[in-house]
């Protein structure tokens, strides 16, 4: 019994412990064993829509935790093996995956391939220790940010004092904001609160005469995404 009050730290200043030897090397191989354990960074699975586009993917996003590895595999909630990554020839192993499906269209055969539930990850880093850890998908989308400035396909849009607006949505946990100028690939990427309804552009990005890319998507508590996009151009040089 005092052996359970000191590891609770309940051990009054007056209590004199004795703990035999065979105890305190348990209890310190226990403390280095508890300290060394790998574990993954994040886990997080989820699906991301394009509402334009009428498509849909499915986003794994898997970040070991200090050792690289040499293996990966998830697998489904029906129990079928949808990664399996080994690298037996790297010395230093991987560490951080992004993995993308293609985006069919959003008709629910995607979803079909990727069932709801709980995706169970392990992994085994190049010191042979072993993670383990799960990720929940859902099927459930976040509603739509429908954007109010600028309209879609746009002209004349001011180089300076931009801001891009939306309707308010409600139950998301976040705003996802891309602006994509594709001839040069220079982007502006902002995460904003699920409250927010405007987004002011920095001055200096948006040049005059040129056509960009405006994408606004709504985050879900699950992750999953809800973007809608469209294309403006900015005032011509007079």
């Amino acid at each position: 019994m005092m052996i359970m009050r000191l590891l609770n730290g309940r051990t009054r200043p007056a209590d004199v412990v004795i703990l035999p030897v065979a105890w305190v090397i348990f209890l310190a191989i226990g403390t280095t064993l508890a300290a060394a354990a790998e574990k993954f960074e994040k886990l997080a699975v989820y699906l991301e829509q394009n509402v334009q586009d009428k498509d849909a993917e499915i986003k794994f996003d898997i970040i070991a935790g200090t050792s690289g590895l040499s293996e990966l595999r998830v697998v489904s909630p029906d129990g079928r093996v949808v990664v399996d990554f080994k690298s037996p020839r790297s010395t230093h192993g991987l560490r951080h995956f992004t993995l993308e499906s293609p985006e069919p269209r959003n008709d629910g055969k995607l979803q079909a391939d990727f069932p709801e539930g709980n995706y169970k990850i392990s992994g085994t880093t190049m010191k042979g220790e072993a993670l383990s850890g799960e990720a929940a998908l859902s099927h459930r989308f976040p509603p739509v940010a429908k954007l109010s400035y600028p309209a879609e396909d746009a002209t004349g849009v001011p180089t300076k004092g931009l801001r891009v607006k939306w309707a308010p949505v409600k139950d998301v946990d976040a705003i996802a904001v891309l602006l994509e100028h594709e001839p040069t690939g220079h982007e502006v990427r902002a995460v904003l609160p699920g409250s927010a309804t405007t987004f002011a552009v920095p001055d200096g990005i948006l040049l005059e005469g040129e056509t960009y890319k405006l994408a606004v998507g709504t985050v879900a508590k699950s992750g999953n995404r809800s973007v809608s996009e469209i294309g403006f151009s900015t005032v011509k040089r007079k």
